[in-house]
């Protein structure tokens, strides 16, 4: 049974958040699980995903980040062998995994080890946009100053 969430009421009341709710939407249609992966927050700012790509070799795949979107493809290479399986089931299709990363994550490293690729991500914040503690100084009172209203003079046209 599939159900569909309705985020129409979370758009009336919240700002800037569309972007993450449609991808949230997004995640919820989608149907291909493949090939499988787990994420993982090793650190405050600092995650990784483990991706099972077994049969894959690394001139196969491909990553690219884009500004806030991380692409993951592979592409197996065609092969001359004229073998006859007489049972397949280790998966060697092609396919492309998208991950949408918060703003200010980079990936750190990638390295494909025993079937899996490890992706090593890290949210760096530029330090104009991090919190900073703004110190109150005491200084003299203010001047009271002399509250006249000024006049205009008014013209008879």
């Amino acid at each position: 049974m599939r159900t569909n969430l309705d985020f129409s009421p979370l758009f009336r009341s919240s700002i800037g958040f569309d972007r993450m709710l449609s991808a949230l939407q997004a995640g919820i249609d989608t149907v291909d699980n493949w090939p499988p992966y787990d994420i993982l927050k090793t650190s405050e700012d600092e995650y990784r995903i483990e991706m099972a790509v077994a049969g894959f070799s690394q001139d196969e795949l491909s990553m690219t980040q884009e500004q806030n979107l991380l692409v993951v493809a592979g592409r197996k290479a065609d092969s001359d062998d004229d073998v006859q399986y007489l049972h397949r089931s280790v998966a060697q299709r092609s396919f492309q995994r998208r991950f949408e990363l918060a703003d200010h994550v980079k990936v750190e490293s990638a390295e494909l080890v025993d079937g899996l690729l490890i992706i090593d991500l890290k949210r760096e914040i530029p330090e104009e946009m991090k919190p900073r503690q703004i110190e109150i100084g005491t200084g003299q009172a203010l001047p009271k100053f002399d509250t006249k209203q000024i006049e205009a003079e008014t013209q008879a046209a």
